[in-house]
């Protein structure tokens, strides 16, 4: 990492090249060219990130990067502090609710105007719910709790509800749930339309491109303008191409978890050094290990059992990340309510021995485990190599790890039709509650003693449930206070009985900038404030 700039942002600055010369290329050749300094054009920040969006429409959107994106381009109705408070947003007030929990009244905004210059009101965001519920790539995160949508009056929405829910309020700051103008998608109603948009936020979209977006100040926003001149949103795949791009100061900003952890590592060093500046937002990202339960070897929870007792977490951490992504044994983050206990078991090297033993393992049968990374992130390759390193020199007459690199959107793809044994992902849910992250991973809508044939559970890959588990999470949503984190440690307590979920880390959201713009800052959904970056003195 190089020296930061002493004129300015000086490098840092690119122009919008028109013609075949894009951004991007730019980019790709200054990497490799310490001396290229092009002049400047633009008073817009760069802004570099990992990756590629694919689907900009906030009922598809569900990569780090396309909801980063939609958070400065649109708004939701109530936000996350970064201390966990809950803010209006385009709502004007905290929610009302009855007193049977079922309805939900939220006043609304009488200011806000979409990009195209229509009214927001009560209808377009009834509008933009009914059709997240009927398309939404996300909308099991509602679960059914959502009955009606209606409008009251012209600024006033409620929302009917199945059941109460503890989780509803908080479900109202995912950017899943960004409205829409309902003039703009008259067409997409019922289909998405993912490379255009037309919100309320602070910045509207003026280019689009799956690896550069343009942003520019949306002069007729309702809030605080933003404290820059627009933004240039690029995305490089490439670890080696992100770290060049921020240490030679040909970006502004990095958002992005998706880097070679040595260079995480780097960039924390230049950081504490005052060279970068650096900012942290919450931890709610989660890495974790899917076991397939409803075929050999995993259909015997003692195998399971003995894989979660033989992951060396500590170990792990360090090898991989420097102590930067710590071990965690549970599927909630400890930031949230619900997530402070540890039900997952630490290592245990002999009870694992014993478990495979009574399997008819070791003694000269050794267990080989078809183990899955995901190729395209670097932390996962590191992580399954260590795992298997360690397996070897502690369990090597038992278990054995067999690794196999694929690209994570075949993954996912393949995940819910149970194509791998084992497999190492990553989750952040949707809104910071204990709900998206149980639901995802445990609910269930049909099942036979401990499968799950149809459901998120199914879909996750794991096909695990328990009797009484699905009504157990309902139940858990219904509860507030310290009976709510009751019913959470009980769900979590049978989960990790269950073992085929294996938590391994936690994530801290992180981004750098240059000396001269401000620390990044993250909102309680761990998402970076883009309207608040700036040029400050160095």
């Amino acid at each position: 990492m190089s020296e930061s700039s002493t004129t300015g942002r000086g490098p840092t600055a690119f122009p919008w090249i028109k013609g075949s010369l894009t951004l991007l290329g730019t980019l790709a050749l200054c990497i490799g060219q310490t001396a290229c300094q092009p002049s400047r054009t633009s008073d817009r920040l760069i802004v570099a990130s990992a990756g590629r969006i694919s689907a900009l429409d906030p009922a598809r959107a569900n990569t780090f990067g396309a909801l980063q994106l939609l958070s400065a381009i649109g708004d939701t109705l109530y936000k996350r502090s970064a201390n966990g408070d809950l803010q209006p947003s385009l709502a004007s007030a905290l929610p009302e609710i009855s007193a049977d929990g079922r309805t939900i009244t939220i006043p609304l905004r009488e200011d806000v105007l979409f990009h195209d210059g229509t009214r927001f009101d009560a209808e377009a965001m009834a509008f933009s719910l009914r059709r997240f519920l009927r398309i939404g790539r996300l909308n099991y995160i509602v679960g059914g709790r959502i009955t009606a949508v209606e409008t009251p009056k012209p600024f006033q929405l409620r929302l009917q509800l199945s059941r109460p829910s503890t989780s509803l309020v908080n479900l109202l700051t995912s950017t899943n749930l960004t409205p829409v103008s309902p003039t703009a998608y008259s067409d997409y109603a019922n289909r998405a339309l993912n490379d255009r948009f037309v919100g309320t936020g602070p910045y509207r979209l003026t280019h689009f491109r799956a690896v550069e977006q343009r942003l520019e100040p949306f002069d007729q926003y309702w809030g605080e303008p933003p404290r820059n001149a627009g933004l240039e949103m690029i995305y490089l795949s490439n670890s080696t191409a992100l770290f060049g791009a921020m240490r030679s100061g040909e970006v502004d900003v990095l958002l992005s978890d998706a880097i070679d952890e040595d260079q995480r590592l780097a960039l924390n060093r230049l950081a504490d050094k005052g060279t970068l500046r650096e900012g942290k937002g919450p931890a709610l990202v989660i890495g974790y290990i899917t076991l397939l339960s409803n075929a050999p070897p995993f259909q015997d929870p003692r195998v399971r059992r003995a894989m979660a007792l033989s992951l060396d977490r500590d170990l792990i951490s360090q090898r991989v990340s420097h102590g930067l992504r710590p071990p965690l044994r549970s599927l909630v983050p400890p930031g949230l309510a619900g997530g402070e206990g540890d039900p997952w078991p630490s290592l245990n090297i002999a009870k694992a021995r014993t478990l495979l033993q009574d399997a008819g393992y070791c003694n000269g049968r050794v267990l080989s485990v078809p183990f899955t990374y995901r190729s395209n992130v670097p932390a996962d390759r590191l992580m399954a190599l260590i795992w298997q390193t360690q397996l070897q020199r502690d369990l090597p007459d038992c278990l054995a790890l067999d690794l196999d690199g694929v690209e994570s959107t075949t993954v996912y793809r393949q995940l819910g039709d149970g194509a791998f044994a084992a497999v190492m992902l990553d989750w952040r849910g949707p809104y910071p509650d204990p709900e998206a992250y149980l639901s995802p991973l445990l609910s269930c809508d049909v099942s036979r003693g401990f499968i799950c044939e149809r459901g998120e559970a199914a879909k996750s890959g794991s096909f695990w449930t328990a009797p009484g588990l699905d009504q157990a999470l309902q139940q858990s949503d219904r509860s507030r206070g310290r009976k709510r984190l009751q019913d959470l440690d009980v769900i979590e307590t049978q989960a990790a009985q269950g073992a085929a979920y294996i938590p391994v880390w936690l994530v801290t959201a992180r981004a750098w900038s240059q000396r001269g713009v401000a620390t990044p800052e993250f909102d309680g959904n761990g998402q970076v404030k883009l309207a608040q970056l700036e040029e400050v003195p160095q």
